[in-house]
């Protein structure tokens, strides 16, 4: 009885759902962890960055994608992180310190933010956040004794335990541990009752007060957690720039990071880092992209601008769950053929009344 019990338990927590699950991880793992001594250094850095707006990309996909409350100024959080680090940095504290008081001090301003905010939703709420956004931005380009204003503010090599982190290959590791312990962190908290009451606010607000959860507990609690991911975001962020000022966190990187959830797919983790890929290999293919285009379009200045929002309609209108959600498909097309039934994928125009209340 004990070992049946037992068995049970395991199963219950294990995070795989099945063999393949498994397999396919730990081959990307050991991909990840050979990358050092395989990919050459500029495609680790670029790597590196994907990590790092993995970890961004969980904390908005949390707020956004499932919980439903939408932020257009999450870059004010993300530079909120890369200053603390920094300032307490170039202060000799070390590293993991440094690392904790970013996401705390990120989360506190999540927390501020979010309890004026909690009685607007929706586009109320994205101005709202916009708002907060240009503030954050302001204070860091004023605030010169501690942000160093638009002159920006060097940021000295992270020391852990001794060892001084001033190689791609060493700081890629310390990025990938993270990344790797923040994701399990959110898969665990959306099995959890908290997650589930996130899910619930995102489906209906009036059903999810109807069953006793506290709405304006949990949209603070999210919106907590969500900066805490953003702050340490940017703590690596800035370690990995070196050098950080006050136009590196404005709206466009708060529309950028935006962009990142809803084209990777709101409401899955693996969006979070499918949409990084895409934040960071856009730029490389519209780069070689221009030169086959006529020199007229392909050295206009607004050209990547042009280029997202083109992607961001054809998402919206062609494939609404996004890069994810294409890969579902794709997946279930596999297992279905050479059964597959034409229309099987047709969205779903018609919705219920209830629908009308969200």
């Amino acid at each position: 009885m004990r070992y049946i019990f037992k068995t049970s338990y395991v199963q219950d927590i294990d995070l795989a759902k099945h063999g393949g699950h498994v397999f396919w991880y730990s081959l990307l793992g050991v991909a990840l962890i050979a990358a050092p001594w395989v990919v050459p250094e500029y495609w680790l850095a670029q790597l590196t960055f994907v990590l790092i707006y993995g970890i961004v990309g969980l904390g908005l996909m949390l707020l956004a994608g499932f919980t439903g409350q939408f932020s257009i100024g999450h870059a004010a959080f993300l530079g909120t992180g890369a200053y603390t680090q920094a300032v307490l940095g170039n202060m000799g504290v070390p590293f993991p310190i440094a690392l904790a008081a970013a996401a705390a001090l990120s989360a506190a301003v999540g927390v501020v933010v979010a309890l004026p905010a909690l009685r607007v939703k929706g586009i109320y709420l994205g101005i709202a956040t916009l708002a907060f956004g240009f503030i954050v931005e302001e204070v860091f380009a004023r605030w010169e004794s501690v942000t160093g204003g638009n002159s920006g503010l060097h940021v000295k090599s992270a020391r852990l335990f001794g060892w001084e982190i001033n190689s791609s290959e060493s700081f890629y590791l310390v990025c990938l541990v993270i990344a790797v312990l923040c994701t399990l962190a959110i898969l665990n908290l959306l099995r959890s009752p908290t997650g589930r009451a996130f899910v619930a606010i995102r489906d209906s607000e009036i059903s999810a007060q109807s069953m006793g959860i506290h709405l304006a507990r949990y949209k603070t609690m999210s919106f907590a957690i969500s900066a805490a991911l953003a702050g340490l975001g940017g703590a690596l962020y800035a370690h990995k720039l070196s050098f950080i000022s006050p136009d590196q966190f404005n709206i466009l990187q708060s529309i950028d990071l935006l962009l990142l959830v809803v084209i990777g797919g709101l409401g899955s983790v693996h969006g979070a880092f499918l949409g990084a890929i895409f934040l960071i290999a856009m730029p490389q293919l519209i780069a070689l992209g221009k030169d086959w285009l006529p020199a007229a379009i392909g050295q206009a200045p607004g050209l990547q601008g042009l280029v997202y929002g083109l992607v961001l309609i054809a998402f919206v209108l062609f494939e609404p769950l996004g890069l994810y959600g294409r890969w579902l498909k794709i997946r279930t097309w596999l297992q279905l053929f050479p059964f597959y039934r034409r229309g099987l994928f047709k969205r779903q125009k018609s919705f219920t009344k209830s629908d009308r209340l969200r």
